[in-house]
């Protein structure tokens, strides 16, 4: 049975605003704060936009509201069509040197230790009353944190949302924007066995323990998928979630790992590491820009990302020099 339309005639745009922020927050009380309402003025917003929709929209849950289906693919439509009914209503210039604003990052902490540097001293040479905040990423797939707004740009290597993107063919809602790129390299401690030039072939490399960095936690990483395509494996015998850990562990035991080359420089223990190239074909790394088509008219939001563009380029040119004197070791 066809369910009866929503009469947008009718419908009280208010109630747009509430499930806004209801979709941000996963949560009617701290929702309720946030708009200055009470929390059953907020549930009731609810209910009537669920009568007016002819939908479900939330399921209850012990510590907030789930969204459903509907609901998520409702939700970038309204949050795009808000920011720019608030952009033509209360149309805002910015200037980082007098207009505070804060801002989130989510990066992985390789690529913040690389990126911090720069953009303080990009902040510093503007004068900015600007807060940068930088939240850890916890997925390959970051869209979901610009979706809700807990980020207003993601940093990183997204070959999974770059396909997603692609298969959109440019009509999605989020942007991505590649910025530099790098190779994978295998890294071990300088005295190690194998960091004689020719001593990791296929069978070496199959055969040494391995240690895998793999901050979204996944059982497979993307070396694993290509030794599979092979038909071949690798014993890992610890899986850390950061780079900084990597270089730490492995710096200082028979362990190997395998790292973007211009992040070795990043883990603090460059000097005690040795480099060589994998033994087998593997994709590029490239670092792109991620965020959100409702950002594209905010001039702070243009203003961030034109930073990060210069940023990256002078963390490619640094980076880039770096790795190749970390690769001028015996292994490489």
């Amino acid at each position: 049975m066809n369910r009866p339309s929503t009469n947008f005639r009718t419908l009280d745009l208010n109630l747009l605003k509430v499930f806004d922020v209801v979709m941000a927050e996963r949560n009617v009380t701290r929702a309720a704060t946030r708009l200055a309402m009470t929390q059953p003025a907020v549930s009731n917003a609810m209910r009537r936009l669920r009568e007016a929709t002819h939908e479900e929209l939330f399921v209850p849950g012990p510590t907030g509201v789930t969204p459903t289906a509907h609901a998520q693919a409702l939700w970038p439509t309204v949050r795009a069509s808000l920011d720019s009914l608030h952009e033509a209503f209360e149309p805002q210039g910015f200037d980082p040197r007098s207009d505070a604003r804060t801002f989130t990052l989510a990066m992985a902490d390789a690529t913040a230790a690389l990126f911090v540097p720069v953009l303080v001293q990009a902040l510093h040479a503007e004068a900015a009353h600007v807060d940068l905040r930088v939240v850890p990423l916890t997925s390959r797939d970051p869209r979901p944190m610009l979706e809700q707004g807990q980020a207003d740009i993601a940093l990183g290597f997204f070959p999974d949302v770059d396909a997603a993107l692609a298969a959109e063919g440019g009509d999605g809602l989020l942007r991505l924007e590649p910025l530099y790129g790098c190779e994978y390299a295998c890294v071990m401690r300088n005295d190690h066995a194998l960091a004689q030039p020719g001593a990791l072939d296929l069978d070496a490399f199959c055969a040494a323990d391995w240690l895998r960095v793999s901050f979204a936690g996944r059982p497979r990483g993307y070396v694993d998928e290509a030794l599979a395509r092979l038909g071949r494996e690798r014993r890992v015998m610890i899986t850390v979630s950061n780079f900084f850990t990597a270089g730490a562990v492995v710096h200082q035991s028979d362990l190997l790992t395998v790292l973007p080359r211009s992040f070795v420089p990043a883990t603090g223990f460059a000097a005690q590491l040795a480099l060589a190239e994998v033994p087998f074909e593997m994709p590029g790394i490239e670092v792109g820009l991620l965020w959100h088509r409702r950002h594209e008219q905010d001039t702070g939001q243009r203003w961030l990302r034109d930073t990060m563009r210069r940023a990256a380029a002078t963390v490619a040119e640094a980076t880039h020099a770096a790795a190749a004197r970390v690769g001028q070791g015996p292994a490489t």
